[in-house]
């Protein structure tokens, strides 16, 4: 698909300019330029969130654009790199740029980087174990309320792999972060699976220390236990309760794993 021709968001020399007589006021900031790639990147974001442009669709060459646009091919290029950066396009050697779905990924990624920029050592902070407190106690009730039964057998079979995987911590971290994406998904809303998948690196670390503290696997699938029990009996109060109880003993664990 093939970019119609764009108009420029051009602005004229004098447009910020005021007249011999008048005078600045205080009462008004000072306006801020909007780059020429940047408005470039809005326009062609605009069409892809409208789905004048659809997932598949091969964006013009980078000289074609900067005709259409009346401007640079580094404005172009600048400006691929922002939607780009934003999960939009997918700029491919000898394929051109290519609209694509990534936009949710970008976010997780970014999410997920600034947690760990911010987070410190995440095995002696209690931070995560917060986080977690606030998201994923209201997630239990949100599911008991919502799973279906395809979200519940995804439970059942994360717990039977974590029972068989006891003594393979690989395995058992795999299994045990797709229990609570599981449980995120029965909430039927997908930004609270997008901020859970956000810091899922992070858990996986979390997950991977408790795994050492002697007993901390078999407490852990206690827990998942009573969550799933909860969530089958249509009871968010019970889950809710269960998940927090569940991250009490998470969050001992982790002193445990970091003294």
């Amino acid at each position: 698909m093939i970019i119609p021709t764009i108009a420029y968001y051009g602005q004229s020399d004098g447009e910020n300019s005021l007249s011999g007589g008048e005078k600045r006021d205080s009462m008004y900031a000072p306006i801020q330029s909007v780059k020429v790639f940047e408005r470039v990147a809005a326009q062609i974001e605009k069409r892809i969130l409208d789905g004048e442009l659809r997932i598949g669709d091969r964006l013009p060459t980078e000289r074609a654009l900067a005709e259409q646009f009346h401007v640079s091919r580094t404005a172009v290029r600048e400006a691929m790199k922002i939607l780009a950066q934003k999960g939009l396009v997918d700029m491919r050697p000898g394929r051109g740029t290519i609209v694509v779905d990534g936009a949710r990924e970008a976010m997780e990624n970014s999410i997920g980087l600034l947690m760990k920029m911010k987070s410190g050592e995440v095995g002696s902070s209690d931070d995560l174990v917060e986080v977690r407190a606030i998201l994923e106690t209201e997630i239990a009730a949100l599911a008991a309320a919502r799973a279906t039964e395809i979200e519940i057998a995804a439970m059942r079979e994360a717990i039977r792999v974590m029972d068989e995987s006891l003594d393979d911590a690989d395995a058992f971290i795999t299994a045990d972060n797709s229990f609570h994406e599981a449980l995120a998904q029965a909430t039927q809303n997908a930004l609270i699976l997008t901020l859970l998948n956000s810091i899922v690196h992070l858990l996986s670390e979390q997950r991977k220390q408790i795994f050492e503290v002697d007993g901390g696997p078999q407490r852990g699938q206690m827990h998942h236990r009573r969550i799933l029990e909860c969530v089958i009996r249509r009871d968010p109060a019970s889950a809710r309760a269960a998940m927090g109880a569940h991250l009490l003993q998470v969050r001992e664990d982790v002193s445990a794993g970091a003294g």
